[in-house]
């Protein structure tokens, strides 16, 4: 029997190397691929091989696309966008909603609101899985690291669709046995007595997370986490003074507003998806969840305590 030759095109070749061209070096593309660097590596080098032409230019810094692999990895980024519409048209049939959804989001509102939403979310669509990826940094939508991006600004490039999700405020806050040992605030200028807690300061990811930089005098944190909830709970324990959303302040009795009538922060969540998978049932879900349950926490997210 004569055996077939083996298609250059091969699909699994082609999921390899688009997936490849989503991540700045071989070491982060097959980390996300589960698979050894050196495989990866290899696999990639034999698949050129078979078509006749570098796709890659290799340098220390990572792996750059020649002008023939941007070319194939726009037909390729076709080619999984109708995988995923047709698998999405199969799902429909049954009348079920399915699969996975991985949102990215910041630590504090992923922790706070979005992961206690997901409750109502399972009840309604126990086939939906999600992956919350809520930590300092995002995912990137256009490179489909995530399916949707809650964001703290309006992306200004890629073919996404994006709507302003919630907008909510920032205060001063700090826990009453704090307070209770240290000297009194009454106007911003007593600020410089006082311990801050805040972020690191090279770590930050957002200009948006600029806090300090909005207080009416000059001051630098003596405790700095580049978690927010970590921050949260240092001033928690009594580490000084610090700024943050009243969506996680605001629910612990612990902590009280400091000169609320002279300080204040509004800021505003972005939602981000796709433009080939907004319409998939699966998203639609999620979105319609993370808007009702922003919705829902409107009060809290801005601060009204009435």
């Amino acid at each position: 029997m004569k055996l077939q030759k083996r298609m250059p095109f091969d699909w699994e070749d082609l999921r390899l190397f688009l997936e490849t061209t989503r991540h700045p070096t071989l070491a982060d593309a097959a980390l996300r691929l589960r698979i050894d660097p050196t495989t990866l590596g290899r696999r990639l080098k034999r698949f050129e091989q078979e078509i006749g032409t570098n796709l890659f230019e290799r340098a220390q810094q990572g792996l750059r696309l020649t002008p023939t692999g941007q070319r194939l990895a726009s037909y390729v980024e076709r080619m999984e966008d109708s995988s995923l519409q047709a698998l999405e048209a199969i799902k429909g049939i049954s009348g079920t909603v399915r699969g996975t959804v991985r949102i990215s989001t910041t630590e504090g509102f992923g922790t706070f609101v979005v992961a206690p939403a997901l409750v109502d979310l399972a009840r309604e669509h126990p086939d939906i899985d999600i992956d919350l990826v809520a930590s300092s940094g995002f995912l990137s939508v256009s490179k489909r690291e995530a399916d949707i991006a809650i964001l703290l600004a309006r992306p200004q490039t890629g073919r996404l669709f994006t709507q302003k999700l919630a907008d909510y405020a920032l205060m001063l806050y700090a826990s009453k046995r704090y307070l209770r040992g240290a000297p009194p605030i009454r106007t911003a200028q007593d600020l410089a007595r006082h311990r801050l807690v805040g972020y690191v300061d090279d770590l930050i990811y957002s200009p948006k997370l600029r806090y300090l930089d909005e207080l009416p005098v000059a001051v630098s944190p003596s405790i700095k986490s580049s978690s927010i909830v970590g921050q949260y709970h240092a001033t928690k324990a009594g580490a000084g003074l610090c700024i943050l959303p009243c969506f996680i302040a605001d629910q612990d009795k612990s902590l009280v507003r400091v000169l609320p009538d002279e300080f204040r922060i509004e800021r505003s969540f972005w939602l981000a998806v796709h433009e080939d998978i907004r319409g998939f049932a699966r998203i639609r879900a999620v979105l319609d969840a993370l808007i009702g349950a922003a919705h829902a926490r409107q009060a809290l997210l801005m601060g009204r305590l009435d």
